[in-house]
């Protein structure tokens, strides 16, 4: 037996260590499987993504489709390789373009209808951009004095339209237009009956190029409006990716500190399961190509807090089991056992928030979806595989000592549910100071809450001045930037300095491509920088009051979910009753903070509340799964001895839990970049608020609503 512990240990370490091997360096030129071959978004490795709609209502699919092509064609003529084109929704186009150097001459230009005509000599249109099917460079080695040329190719339609003009218009000139400025003016020599013709007498191989390339993108089918864009320089993105790496190992440190001192020994294992969780993410993310955008990695780290969840669940059932006196090779098997339905419950509801972000969100929340759910999964993976084998192999070689496992003291017994006034009041509080504020922002800022530019429209501007060149306060700053911004847009900028960063938010009204590209000319003239320190996003309104109601619709959707889930779970849906109260208290909560402390209501908004109402959840089901279990000892009618009892047993759970994921997010706040801060804060509250609510919510309410039951 100790022999196949041994083993087993053996064989787990250096699984770790190839985990960790592989997901360090890869395999292969393009690093598969390894952090090097995962695929950054576009927030990450700089680059433009702009999301068009169709001025036709309803467009047909074909009309779409055919515009996506055009599109495609567009950005692959202009050699952004990587480019890609892809429809969302009905009438919606998305476009991203990594690694762009020149992100306001695409956004200037890409959408563009790209009017292709050709006019004869009295100005008539004799065929446009959708007669032609396709244009290529011909070069004529046998005739150097005409030696480069284009072949064009029309389609049926533009077939009998061409040899039609043609034959009108021997010996005179029909001119090529592309947005109305002529590109050539080639005299016709013969009338063009079979769709064929070849343009002659161009000076050069680039002109030929350009000819073909103006007329082979050619008219787009669909006339396009700009909904949103958004432009990350490069440098922009790798300082996010290198301070949240950063908050992602210090947290990974302090948890790691943290388990050995509560936990001792299987704190080691957890700290083992964890380092294979953190190489698993990595691996899989890298080898399923999926896409790590910023949201994507504050969901990684706030579910590196969440894995240790599961085994701190696990290891507080060991330690009960412990003081009953039970050998320790039962007590780790109880524990596991004991602990498994809480788990499973909690990380399903978890799960369920992310699913329905995934569904309903858009852009980069999906990848904060698509990592937290993945995160989900593989803890759960890592806690109740890894680390039972990790920490069985260790009671098998010989580590039979209870104390490196710790004992779990006598449970004193808090009367919580006698004190439900107090804790009811507290919370009442602190929800009306967020009622009271809300008409104030109404009176002062025109909306009960901050909106951002996703939520409200408009552009937003962020710039690297650094270290504010030179202004003595940020008055001095906002009074002589103001003045630029005012002479480059013709609008008036509101600024925010971000705090410990030698960086300013600078929000107007949309800017349009001509506003942006100047307003990007002021900035790198006035403060020598490059356009690499400049990220701007616009939105319009459209979109914006589409995100609000996406908002409202998931968090709702996501609350019901989870209450039809732990009604079927629990077999008594005054469990769900309570649970979602304490989620709507979390809500609320946490509006009252993004209210009191005006923090911009955004698209990290929605990610941060169904991540507060799945973690909340997550918390209440640990103390309702005690509930449970202890009802079928308790005498009749006794829920307040029940109540009490198991709140107790699991207070030291919440805390240690709660304090885990804290200190994640905390960490990602302290060092994350802006757009993770405006996040990590509200999420911070969220902790704790569902901590508390877990406690002093929703489990007095469990027992007044049993209580008046027994009443009745």
């Amino acid at each position: 037996m100790k022999g196949k512990s041994s083993i087993s240990l053996i064989l787990s370490i250096l699984i770790i260590c190839g985990s960790v091997f592989l997901a360090i360096n890869g395999v292969g030129k393009n690093s598969t499987g390894g952090v090097k071959g995962i695929n950054l978004g576009l927030d990450l490795e700089g680059g433009v993504s702009i999301t068009y709609t169709t001025v036709k209502e309803n467009p047909e699919k074909q009309e779409i489709d055919d515009t996506i092509f055009k599109l495609q064609q567009r950005i692959d003529e202009k050699g952004y390789t990587e480019g890609e084109v892809y429809r969302e929704g009905s009438n919606r186009i998305n476009v991203d373009i990594p690694g762009v150097s020149d992100a306001n001459k695409v956004l200037e230009e890409l959408g563009k209808p790209g009017n292709l005509e050709f006019k004869d000599t009295k100005g008539t249109i004799v065929i446009s951009g959708k007669d032609v099917k396709t244009a290529s460079v011909y070069e004529n080695t046998s005739d150097l004095s005409s030696r480069y040329n284009v072949r064009l190719e029309l389609n049926a339609e533009g077939k009998t339209k061409f040899a039609e003009a043609t034959g009108n218009n021997i010996g005179k000139q029909i001119s090529i237009l592309y947005n109305s400025k002529e590109l050539l003016a080639p005299v016709v020599e013969t009338k063009i009956t079979d769709g064929v013709a070849i343009i002659s007498g161009l000076e050069s191989i680039e002109a030929a190029n350009d000819l073909a390339t103006s007329i082979r993108i050619g008219a787009l089918p669909l006339e396009l409006k700009e909904l949103r864009s958004n432009v990350v320089g490069a440098k922009m993105g790798q300082d996010a990716i290198n301070t949240s790496l950063l908050a992602g190992f210090i947290g990974m440190c302090i948890i790691f500190a943290l388990m050995l001192i509560v936990f001792r020994l299987p704190g080691l294992a957890a700290s083992f399961a964890l380092v294979l969780y953190s190489t698993l993410m990595i691996i899989i993310m890298s080898l399923a190509n999926i896409t790590l955008t910023l949201p994507g990695i504050a969901g990684i780290i706030l579910s590196i807090g969440m894995a240790v969840d599961a085994n701190v669940i696990i290891f507080a059932r060991i330690k009960e089991e412990l003081a009953m006196e039970k050998t320790l090779r039962a007590s780790v098997k109880a524990g596991f056992k004991k602990a498994l339905s809480a788990i499973i419950d909690g990380n399903v509801t978890t799960l369920i928030a992310a699913v329905i972000l995934l569904i309903m969100g858009t852009g980069t929340i999906k990848g904060f979806a698509v990592t937290l759910a993945l995160g989900i999964v593989v803890s759960m993976f890592t806690a109740l595989v890894a680390t039972r084998i990790i920490v069985a192999s260790m009671v098998g070689i010989g580590f039979n000592n209870k104390k490196l496992y710790g004992i779990q003291k006598e449970t004193r017994i808090i009367r919580v549910i006698e004190r439900r006034k107090i804790w009811f009041t507290v919370s009442l509080i602190i929800i009306l100071a967020g009622l009271v504020k809300m008409p104030l922002n109404v009176s002062s800022i025109g909306t009960a809450f901050n909106y951002d530019i996703e939520f409200a429209g408009g552009t937003s501007t962020l710039v690297s001045v650094g270290e504010g060149k030179g202004y003595d306060s940020f008055e001095a700053l906002e009074k002589d930037l103001g003045s630029i911004i005012k002479d480059a847009t013709g609008l008036n900028p509101q600024l925010q300095n971000v705090k410990g960063k030698d960086q300013i938010i600078i929000k107007t009204a949309t800017l349009n491509g001509d506003q942006r590209q100047k307003l990007d000319e002021a900035l790198v003239k006035k403060y020598n920088i490059t356009t690499d320190s400049i990220e701007s996003e616009s939105i319009s309104a459209t979109v914006s009051s589409e995100m609000r109601r996406d908002a409202i619709l998931a968090i709702l959707i996501a609350t019901i979910a989870m209450l039809i889930y732990i009604t079927i779970r629990f077999k008594d849906f005054r469990f769900g009753i309570s649970a979602i109260a304490a989620l709507v208290h979390d809500v609320l909560v946490v509006l009252t903070v993004y209210s009191v402390l005006n923090i911009p209501v955004n698209n990290s908004f929605i990610a941060a509340m169904l991540t507060i109402v799945g973690y909340s959840i997550n918390d209440t089901i640990i103390v309702f799964d005690r509930i449970r279990e202890n009802q079928i000892h308790m005498k009749k009618g006794d829920y307040l001895s029940v109540a009490n009892r198991s709140i107790s047993q699991t207070l030291a759970r919440s805390i240690y839990t709660s304090m885990t994921t804290f200190v994640m997010v905390l960490v990602l706040y302290i060092v994350g970049v802006d757009a993770i801060r405006d996040f990590a804060l509200p999420l911070m509250v969220g902790i704790l608020a569902g901590t508390f609510s877990s406690i002093f919510i929703a489990s007095p309410l469990w027992y007044m609503f049993n209580n008046k039951r027994k009443s009745a």
